[in-house]
This record gives C-alpha cells, structure tokens and sequence, in this order.
C-alpha cells in the first residue's frame, strides 16, 4: 500500500472496472432522457479529514461543502442528497441530534432536498455525501483553448494557514487567526457564481485537492500550457508566512481545501465574469493564460519557473 496513492488506485479499479474511457471529473453523468444526470460522491472521515476541537456542526457542514464544490465548478446546482453516517457507539443523544441539524442546515443552504440515507456502527465518525442533479450540457475539464484566460474565484493559502494555526500552533494576530480559520472550518463553495457564470466557462475545475494539482491537471487533459502571470493571495498571507517561517508559495499551491473554481474563458468574455462575480462579491482573480504546450509555468519578470503537482492525495506516500 505504501506504494501507491489515490490515482494509482483508482486507475487499478479503472481496469477492474473495464472503463477504459473513463477520464476524471468533478462529477459523473449520464444521459437521462434528453437532459443529463449529475452525480457525485464524497466522504469525510473524522481521523483524516477532521481538525481537533473542530465543532461537530462545522465538520458536518464541510462534508456537505466538499461534494457542492464539484457541482459549482461545473455550474450544477444540486436538487437531491442521500447521506450514509458511520457513528461511534460512545456517541451521545445530543451529539446525534447536532449532526441531524447540522445536515438539515446545510441542506436549507445549498436548497437541495434529503431524499434519505444509512446509518452505520464504526471507530469514528465518517460522513458520505451523494448529491444528484440536472443539466443540458456539463462544462468539461476539457476545453480550454490556446489564447483564453485564467481565473479563480478567490484567493488562495488561507485554509491551510488556517490549519497551520490549529494543528501546529503557528503565531497569528488575532484578525488573520480568525480569518484563516474561517477558512479552513466553514468554506464556502460557489455554487451561485458557477450557476449564473457557467456558459463563459470553456474549461472549469473544483480547487479542494490543491491549485497545483489543478492546473496540471487542467493542462494534461487539455494538452495546453498554463502561465500564470498572478499568484492569487494576498499581502497578510504573505505576512503571516515570512512571521512563521513557511513559504507562502507552498501553501497557495498545494495546501487544498479552497473551494474554488479554477475556469478558462475567452478574453471576450472576462468583462462578463468579472460583472458576475461584482455583484456576488466574489473576489475573482485573473491570475494567467493558456498557450500552445505543456505544463504550468509562472512568468515572472521575464523567468519562467515550473508549478509540479504537489497537491493533496490520500494514501500519499
């Protein structure tokens, strides 16, 4: 097992499976009379995915997060939801009741109805989340042409700051601390600019294992060069790094757990986005552009330096 990660396991069920075609996404699809339904799947586990002294309402909000995210991303907005809960025997009446309204608060958030679910008896707490809708067409990975421009839909580097204060007590003054925090505990997915946004995009992918990873990512399956000319965070995260000793790049591009949509659009198309996210308050970024070629490169006074996926993976060795 300490061999292998995450996509070297899921290429080994690909070819148990027999789907040769398959090609990653944020969500699956399958053609549902003349529309498409949307699925997808994601799993919180208390011993991995769970900070200490994190409230229970907020890791349960979280793992509903995770799996809107990847709808965002492709402008899905998710109508039914079935959940499965694994719960300690040591769990309290109360404990059970907080998580029941924390998933009936989330769900009142996203606007998605609980259709039903399982219950489960394990070691610690594991929440998996099933989200399904519809849409006419699905916004691919794949897509972005040669020419079109980058974005994000926020900054970057504060949830894993955020973790950096919880788990490994890093210094912070009070306004960053809370700030990064927040960040890491109760993200929030943008699932209304990728619904009204979504037609602009030519490419889009969910951020949440990291933007290293997604923008290769983005390059392999598009077989384009990324360059980013922005990286996108700003000045007190910086602040913060130099402060602990960390380099803030590190945590940009690889800390996971943003949120974010990372889109291609056509340059025609950016005075668009950007009146959409205005409106919305969302602090979008234009941080690069697409080339002929492979990889993703920053450009920066005139020197390119290589961005490696080093994201998130489970069962990393």
């Amino acid at each position: 097992m300490n061999k292998l990660n995450e996509k070297k396991i899921i290429k080994l069920f690909q070819k148990q499976l027999g789907n040769k075609k398959f090609v990653p996404e944020d969500v699956e699809f399958f053609k549902f009379g003349k529309t498409n339904c949307v699925i997808n799947v994601d799993t919180l586990v208390e011993s991995t995915d769970i900070p200490p002294r994190t409230k229970t309402s907020d890791a349960v909000r979280k793992s509903i997060v995770a799996c809107v995210s990847d709808f965002a991303a492709k402008g899905v907005k998710p109508l039914y939801g079935v959940i499965s809960i694994t719960l300690p025997r040591k769990f309290s009446k109360s404990k059970i009741v907080e998580i029941s309204k924390s998933i009936a608060k989330a769900a009142n958030e996203f606007d998605f109805k609980i259709l039903g679910g399982d219950t489960n008896e394990g070691k610690e707490l594991v929440i998996e989340v099933f989200l399904l809708g519809f849409a006419d067409d699905i916004i691919r990975r794949k897509g972005a042409k040669i020419g079109d421009l980058v974005f994000v839909t926020g900054p970057f580097g504060y949830s894993a700051a955020g973790l950096k204060i919880l788990l490994e007590k890093k210094k912070a003054d009070k306004k960053f601390g809370e700030k990064a925090k927040s960040f890491s505990l109760r993200p929030n997915p943008r699932l209304k600019f990728g619904m009204q946004a979504r037609s602009y995009f030519t490419a889009s992918m969910d951020s949440s294992d990291g933007l290293s990873t997604t923008l290769n990512e983005l390059s392999r399956q598009n077989q384009r060069r990324f360059v980013l000319t922005k990286i996108p965070c700003n000045n007190d995260l910086i602040k913060f790094c130099r402060f602990n000793k960390l380099n803030f790049e590190n945590l940009v591009f690889n800390g996971g757990e943003e949120f974010e949509i990372v889109f291609t659009t056509s340059p025609k198309n950016r005075s668009k986005v950007t009146r959409i996210a205005s409106k919305q308050k969302i602090p979008l970024l234009e941080i690069g552009y697409v080339e002929k070629g492979k990889g993703v490169v920053y450009l920066q006074n005139g020197k390119i330096s290589k961005i490696k996926d080093a994201g998130w993976q489970h069962l990393k060795a």
